[in-house]
């Protein structure tokens, strides 16, 4: 099964309203980055335990890491959690950034370093939600995934 396969089942799987805020979110998401790549994981590590939610990926950057090495992710993701809904924002060198910047505009939400999280998409601002998406993908340097 690919990746759009995976997204589309995990998608269908949750229980509305979430369902419905997930896809019009992928959606959205896939406005702003036309063409990038999908990532799906499963949450499972290499034994096949879950470690965490299962996530929708988007686009493509390298991380870099303190001791040189390096590893290929992606920039923003999503998942479902138990009380809602998670989008995360990766490659944000300035932990407080995001929360500083976007949080009192996003309405309901809880901002971490790089994580927005958020019960629907009735409680927040989903235009700020989308300008800090764009602010991830540029902070990544992978502007071919922004719409141009």
């Amino acid at each position: 099964m690919n990746a759009q396969q995976q997204i589309k089942e995990y998608i269908t799987s949750q229980p509305e309203p979430k369902r419905s805020d997930m896809q019009m979110l992928h959606s959205r998401i896939l406005q702003l980055m036309p063409g990038c790549r999908l990532w799906f994981l499963d949450g499972k590590n290499s034994e096949n335990k879950t470690v965490s939610n299962p996530n929708i990926g988007y686009g493509f950057y390298t991380m870099k890491y303190a001791d040189g090495s390096t590893r290929e992710f992606y920039q923003i993701g999503m998942s479902a959690n138990t009380t809602g809904i998670s989008v995360y924002i990766l490659g944000v060198e300035d932990k407080k950034y995001l929360a500083q910047t976007y949080g009192e505009k996003l309405g309901k939400a809880n901002v971490t370093g790089y994580c927005i999280r958020f019960k629907t998409l009735k409680d927040i601002n989903l235009d700020v939600l989308e300008e800090a998406i764009k602010y991830g993908v540029v902070a990544t340097n992978e502007t071919d995934d922004l719409m141009k």
